[in-house]
């Protein structure tokens, strides 16, 4: 290994030369406490900058061994140093003075959610820190001086202050610890408890604008009503109350703008944890929670939508559904099917967002076309045999409609942002409802024999279509695309959470509404090159595809979709549930 001298002799040798010199320096040098490794140089002052990455040993970084002892603390670990890094680089960035990206230090952005990150890993208290550097030129001629004053005066603050426990606030730390431990405690406590999400009392749901994730000032702080409080005591904070949303079918109803898509929002971001101050710390969903909605022009492949959709008129099959352009209620309907294939066991629906057709069918349009004229079979007919038979739960926000309130086991009125409990009104009022326009029903069964032992309003749950969730195919076996496999240069962007291009295909993310992070985005574009060149071989199936990918990232993290050691800086773990989203919509998918 080279040493930090010879660094310095090398730079001081092309000083004043071509900017193609700089990459002579690649390679590791020894500085003292870590490892500078030069990994990538850049091409020009103005391309994409280099990558540089730092390696400190267990027994330098110091950090206690209870801090990394699980994925979830070691993630929290990871994301507190990464955060540190970054403000240290932040203001160290461009003190280095020259043309382009000269003097830029930089590293993932972290915001309110506390991802997996190729920037900073920890094993087995070793650290490796990724973060790209604009190498500084006068023009396109190197300016080594300037190269020499980030690397060893800038960069080595920053380590410092950063990678070493006892150079940091260890306090702030231990209460990032302390949080990640009271998180995953009501994460894994909420089967037990037969719960689909909790909402701690206190916390802040509301965001400061629709561009922003920081929590609105002199917002109302959330607070449970008494019928669905419950009490967790968590291992640091002790007990805390708040609102334990049950298995089961959920319906959120209230006025326009009173805090409905907002419970919601924060309820599909709660399969993620959140830093100290966001509002949300506590705020946590079943891990495999999915936002559905309808998703018109959305490519599908094979995918089998017949419980929902089936008898259309030109015949096709929909049992291997395809289309290049569908609809909204074939969309929607494909987005449930392929969330039930990826091991979803949380539905969250809103009802703006949703094809109407696929939703619900208005009883006096059932009298006119008759079931057997209609191919949809709506959503309210199958939503209680896919919790009764599949133990899949459903969290719906609806707005104008109150057909759902004869299938919900919990319906909770927002009111200037405040749960109300209005279970037993909301099923009186649909049961007397029902009783004077019962003609407007008969398309569906009413049929009480399945809810007798369901947390609710017992004999108050007349029911829309309460039959056995159909049986449906789930072995989907994709072949690979050969064109990408004989690509020898396979080019990859990410824009925003919007899109992702692979090879000049572009993959539509826009309305997967849980991805947070572009670094996600362009995570998703390595995993689906992994995918297709190394594991779609038209045996495996989907679902065996995302258990062996989450094993493999468990276990390797993301770095292990490289075969060189040159890793992106820049990439943040998906979950399966949107791999497979995005495997699903690429529009070359064979299957």
């Amino acid at each position: 290994m080279n040493t930090a001298t010879e660094l310095r002799n090398r730079l001081r040798n092309i000083d004043h030369k071509g900017y193609p010199a700089y990459k002579d320096l690649k390679g590791q040098y020894q500085f003292g406490d870590y490892v500078l490794s030069i990994d990538y140089v850049q091409g020009d002052p103005f391309a994409s900058p280099s990558r540089l990455s730092v390696r400190v040993e267990k027994s330098k970084a110091g950090f206690p061994a209870a801090y990394y002892d699980t994925p979830a603390k070691r993630i929290t670990l990871q994301d507190h140093l990464t955060r540190l890094f970054g403000r240290w680089a932040a203001g160290g960035s461009f003190q280095a003075k020259g043309s382009g990206k000269s003097g830029l230090l930089s590293v993932s952005r972290c915001g309110q959610q506390v991802l997996e990150r190729t920037a900073l890993r920890v094993k087995d208290g070793n650290i490796i820190l990724r973060f790209e550097a604009g190498f500084p030129a006068n023009g396109r001629t190197i300016n080594a001086r300037e190269l020499e004053k980030m690397l060893f005066e800038i960069l080595p603050d920053c380590v410092r202050k950063s990678l070493y426990y006892v150079k940091i606030d260890q306090e702030k730390l231990r209460k990032a610890i302390c949080l990640c431990e009271d998180q995953q405690y009501i994460r894994e406590h909420l089967k037990e408890r037969k719960l689909c999400a909790f909402i701690a009392d206190g916390s802040i749901l509301p965001r400061e604008s629709g561009v922003s994730e920081k929590p609105m000032k002199n917002a109302v702080a959330f607070r449970s009503p008494e019928s669905l409080q419950i009490t967790m005591k968590l291992p640091n904070r002790g007990e805390v109350t708040g609102m334990g949303i049950p298995m089961g079918i959920t319906l959120f109803v209230g006025g326009g703008y009173h805090g409905k898509s907002t419970i919601l929002q924060a309820l599909q971001n709660g399969v993620y944890d959140h830093i100290a101050g966001d509002g949300r710390e506590l705020v946590i969903t079943d891990a495999s929670a999915f936002k559905l909605r309808a998703e018109d022009g959305r490519s599908v492949t094979g995918v089998d939508i017949s419980p929902f959709i089936k008898n259309l008129p030109n015949r096709k099959d929909t049992t291997h559904f395809s289309t290049e352009d569908a609809s909204g209620s074939t969309s929607q309907a494909a987005n449930l099917m392929e969330a039930l294939e990826s091991g979803s066991s949380l539905i969250l629906i809103d009802e703006d967002t949703s094809a109407t057709n696929f939703m619900v069918r208005d009883g006096l349009m059932a009298q006119v076309i008759t079931p057997g004229e209609e191919p949809i079979t709506p959503f309210i007919s199958r939503v209680r045999g896919m919790y009764e038979d599949l133990g899949v739960s459903s969290i719906i926000v609806a707005g104008s409609s109150g057909s759902f309130f004869h299938v919900a086991d919990t319906i909770i009125q927002m009111k200037e942002y405040v749960p109300i409990d209005i279970t037993r009104k909301a099923k009186e009022a649909a049961e007397v409802y029902e009783g004077g326009h019962r003609e407007k029903y008969g398309q569906y069964a009413v049929d009480d024999s399945r809810d007798t032992d369901r947390a609710g309003v017992a004999g108050m749950t007349g029911s829309y279509g309460m039959e056995v969730f159909p049986a449906f195919n789930r072995k989907r076996c994709p072949g690979p695309d050969i064109a990408l496999r004989k690509d020898d240069r396979i080019k990859m962007k990410a824009m925003g959470t919007s899109e992702l291009s692979i090879s000049k295909e572009n993959v539509e993310l826009r309305y997967l509404e849980q991805l947070k992070d572009q670094e996600q985005s362009m995570a998703l574009a390595y995993i689906l090159k992994y995918v297709q060149l190394k594991m779609l071989d038209g045996r495996k199936d989907l679902c065996q595809i995302g258990d062996l990918l989450e094993e493999q990232l468990d276990g390797s993290g993301l770095e292990s979709l490289f075969e060189r050691g040159d890793v992106s800086a820049q990439l943040a773990r998906p979950r399966k549930q949107e791999i497979l989203a995005c495997i699903n919509r690429y529009r070359k998918l064979k299957i």
